[in-house]
């Protein structure tokens, strides 16, 4: 593990009608709220797990509704994605840090640690998304700058983070391709692929009570 590594969650606090807006259909709101609230919480228990110096929690929202034991308790920025994502940054500056969201509940303490190994070699390391954004990052010098302006929540957004981190002169790990939980498909993808997490369980009530909706494919693939 990197000396001082912090682990960082960057979420929103599951109310129905703020989170996961794009699950909605098929599923309703409190539903959907539902689902965002087991994926943060199986990557709050990944951090946990994980060997660390600080874990640290940024969140936008009432803290009542998120379990926060055991993680540092700060307030979420406003404005664009990238300058709450540098706001984070900046209020962990003093230590190496590793940034992951809260959309996917496949994330294990492997994961986590893999990340913190790759920061005691690497100035950055960056794990990629399947729909073009990222799901995690890891600074040796938190540096705010090197995520503002960067275009997010696009099929290109990690690209455009890889390639700012490339031309600031960074040396970078790649992590591995892990899926966001954005839409109903990805939803059930993630579910069959990490079948013992509370999201995915959830994801099975919700699926029984619904009829075929949300049914997970034989083929899914991560």
């Amino acid at each position: 593990m990197t000396p001082g590594l912090q682990l960082v969650v960057l979420a929103k606090a599951p109310a129905p009608g703020r989170v996961k807006t794009r699950l909605s259909p098929p599923y309703q709101p409190q539903e959907a709220a539902r689902l965002a609230a087991a994926s943060l919480a199986d990557v709050l228990d990944a951090v946990r797990a994980a060997p660390a110096a600080r874990r640290v929690l940024v969140l936008d929202g009432d803290p009542g509704l998120v379990d926060a034991r055991g993680l540092d308790l700060l307030p979420q920025g406003t404005g664009t994605l990238d300058v709450r994502l540098a706001a984070a940054f900046a209020a962990v500056s003093g230590a190496p840090a590793f940034l992951v969201g809260m959309d996917t509940p496949q994330l294990t303490p492997r994961h986590l640690a893999d990340a913190g190994d790759a920061l005691s070699g690497r100035d950055a390391c960056l794990g990629l998304a399947v729909d073009g954004g990222w799901w995690g990052l890891g600074l040796r010098r938190p540096d705010p700058g090197l995520l503002l302006g960067v275009p997010c929540s696009l099929p290109t957004t990690g690209r455009a983070q890889l390639h700012r981190l490339v031309t600031a002169g960074l040396s970078i790990a790649r992590l591995p391709l892990l899926r966001d939980v954005d839409v109903a498909d990805d939803a059930v993808q993630v579910a069959r692929f990490a079948p013992t997490t509370r999201f995915a369980r959830l994801h099975a009530e919700l699926s029984r009570s619904s009829g075929s909706r949300g049914a997970v494919p034989e083929a899914a693939a991560l």
